[in-house]
């Protein structure tokens, strides 16, 4: 029994409690921006970026073995495209979503009229392609079929998340902790809260999430999560700890690596730092971590080494793009902080056409920003920050770009919180949002 369960804890966020299974979410009050034994991969594979590895490869090939002795089998051709999404995810190599797509195919048109399986699949396929009105489709195709499939809920939530809808979303997430209440509901339970202000309450989720952890590797994916917790709340030393005890749990699992390079740089120990983000690029080369090195190599004034990670990060947006993965946010954000504000702007543009959430509203608020325009800028910062997420990148953009309008009081208040958040939010910013904030409080 997890710590939650024993204890009978509810959020302490802003309306209403929903309590089931010993876990209770709040809705916010606004909606603002081989053989038959081989089982599927729960589409929570999404929620765990998994490490590479033998299990995954030889799923993978127990299942084409099946498939070629058994070619009718539809549940196999699902099972095959959870696989080859979880790879994926697993391995940064976007080329396995339309293999993903081909075998979820093959698999509705063996049975297309109550092929669950399948449309959970292309649910799946859709979220980790960023198509996330398609996700939401394939999720309540599916859930019509089968509405005791707790997966399903991960699915249309994830996606109501990611397109703005978070009333409904927090709806749904209650429902899939109702369902199954276990560690991609609890983390799903622990991010509601986090995007509503409520860290604390975060951490206790996470917590009941790495206690409900099946497997290492499932205790290392939730120990990393905490630490980015503590990590986005400024305790570094805590983020320590629980990155520290991600890579003891699950020595291939890479992302806890990452976030003991960020203990390092916050340290000062830029050395150490660089030599972690190489090793994090060298076996998992997601974007994110190509910038991190990028930046580190730019604040130190190693601008030609800075330049190769650039052109990295570039060429895996092409790669993921030409494999069906929606960059633009990503892309919008890469180009607003490596002075590309032109292209920038057009990407966040065609972002929030498609959804409007408060990641999205921040990036075009930022590209807007670093095109010149503040007063429209200002309007997007607002829209980012309207469920009171307690995220110290998008208050130090809201400060800057009330700094840019000569609002001095309102800037000085939104970079004292955004430090007083996360000194360490930006590799590349932390520095300028503390010379910024001491100039406006020099000036009063």
């Amino acid at each position: 029994m997890s710590k939650m369960s024993r204890v009978g804890l509810t959020v302490a966020l802003a309306v209403t409690v929903f309590v089931a299974g010993g876990i209770g979410l709040f809705h916010g009050s606004a909606d603002a921006p081989a053989t038959a034994p081989v089982q599927a991969p729960s589409t929570s594979v999404l929620l765990r970026p998994l490490a590479a590895g033998g299990s995954l490869e030889d799923a993978i090939a127990n299942l084409q073995q099946r498939l070629r002795v058994v070619p009718t089998d539809w549940k196999g051709f699902a099972s095959l495209g959870l696989e080859y999404i979880a790879e994926a995810r697993a391995s940064a190599d976007p080329t396995f979503y339309p293999k993903a797509e081909g075998v979820l195919q093959q698999s509705l048109q063996i049975n297309g009229q109550d092929n669950f399986e399948a449309l959970v699949g292309l649910g799946a396929l859709a979220l980790a392609r960023h198509d996330f009105a398609g996700a939401l489709a394939d999720g309540r195709r599916a859930v019509a079929m089968n509405p005791y499939d707790a997966d399903v809920y991960g699915v249309i939530g994830d996606a109501q998340i990611e397109l703005g809808h978070y009333r409904q979303a927090f709806a749904t997430f209650q429902t899939m902790v109702d369902t199954r209440p276990d560690l991609s509901s609890y983390a799903r339970v622990s991010y509601a809260r986090e995007l509503q202000g409520d860290v604390r309450g975060a951490i206790v989720s996470m917590q009941a999430a790495e206690e409900a952890a099946g497997t290492p590797s499932d205790s290392a994916w939730a120990s990393f999560q905490l630490g980015e917790l503590y990590w986005n709340s400024g305790r570094v030393d805590k983020a320590a700890q629980a990155y520290r005890r991600g890579t003891e749990l699950a020595p291939e699992y890479v992302p806890p690596i990452a976030g003991l390079a960020k203990v390092a740089w916050a340290k000062g120990d830029i050395d150490r730092a660089v030599s972690l983000f190489t090793e994090v690029v060298q076996r998992y080369p997601s974007p994110e971590y190509v910038i991190a090195l990028g930046d580190l190599y730019a604040v130190q004034g190693q601008q030609e080494q800075a330049d190769r990670q650039y052109a990295l990060v570039r060429a895996e947006h092409d790669l993921f793009a030409a494999n069906g993965v929606n960059i633009d946010l990503e892309l919008a954000l890469f180009d607003a902080d490596h002075g590309a504000a032109p292209d920038a702007l057009v990407a966040a543009r065609a972002e929030w056409a498609r959804r409007q959430s408060i990641h999205v509203a921040d990036a075009l608020g930022w590209a807007l920003y670093a095109n010149g325009r503040y007063a429209q800028a200002a309007r997007y910062a607002g829209k980012a920050l309207a469920l009171g997420t307690r995220n110290a990148s998008f208050m130090f953009h809201a400060g800057m770009i009330q700094f840019r309008l000569g609002n001095d009081a309102a800037a000085r208040d939104l970079l004292r919180e955004a430090l007083a958040t996360n000194p360490n939010f930006s590799i590349l910013y932390a520095q300028a949002a503390k010379v910024t904030l001491a100039n406006l409080e020099g000036v009063t």
